[in-house]
């Protein structure tokens, strides 16, 4: 899930359909009320967080140092308007990026998972590789043992999900809230459970086992050493 804060509602769900279209859950917030939630969100909703994309707003080099209080998710500004002053204020602030109106979220999507390489989460300008299995954040299906292995959009962002975090374990709440967005609550969180089993039944019959370890209570991981 990516996180939008500008001050225009016309702006954040526009980016939200954007990224719809390529698989990806946005939450917008206003500058306020961002300000408000990245203080005082529970870790696990924001651990959930792929990366934070700060528009228009009054004050918001003061949020960089804030996201950095909570997670280590890429933060990038966009500006509307071109402005060396302005791009050196927002890198001095923290962000890890600054590009320009207008730009496709395909590239957007790039520089993050060119930001997540850096931060050694990810290898390679193809996708991530873990084993037999490489994915990708761009929209396009993931491939096992080097050929394509279609699947649908919200199996597809969950096996991202997992190989993105593998090592950590992740519950039902985590993977909801990086799937569907922090505050969709016309979806619950037992749908997470049928995705999971349905993907795991897919994986199974490619690798001939299953990658994905569950245990009660505590969650989810992906083993594909």
């Amino acid at each position: 899930m990516i996180v939008v804060v500008d001050e225009r509602s016309l702006v954040t769900s526009g980016y939200s359909a954007w990224f719809a279209r390529e698989g990806i859950t946005t939450t917008g917030f206003a500058p306020d009320d961002f300000g408000d939630w990245v203080s005082t969100v529970q870790q696990s909703d924001i651990m959930a967080v792929e990366a934070f994309l700060i528009g228009e707003c009054a004050n918001r080099s003061q949020f960089p140092h804030k996201i950095r209080e909570r997670c280590s998710a890429p933060v990038i500004a966009v500006n509307e308007t071109q402005s060396l002053e302005h791009t050196l204020e927002l890198f001095q602030a923290g962000v890890d990026d600054v590009v320009r109106k207008p730009m496709h979220v395909r590239e957007i999507l790039a520089r993050i998972n060119a930001i997540r390489r850096r931060y050694g989460n990810g290898s390679g300008d193809t996708g991530t590789q873990v084993g037999p299995i490489r994915v990708f954040s761009d929209g396009r299906d993931p491939q096992v043992n080097g050929a394509e292995f279609s699947l649908p959009r919200r199996e597809r962002r969950i096996l991202e999900y997992l190989i993105a975090n593998r090592g950590r374990r992740l519950n039902k709440a985590q993977i909801f809230s990086a799937i569907y967005g922090i505050f969709d609550s016309e979806v619950e969180e037992s749908v997470v459970e049928s995705h999971i089993s349905k993907l795991r039944k897919k994986l199974r019959e490619q690798l001939g086992h299953d990658p994905i370890d569950s245990k009660r209570f505590l969650g989810y991981c992906i083993n594909l050493d």
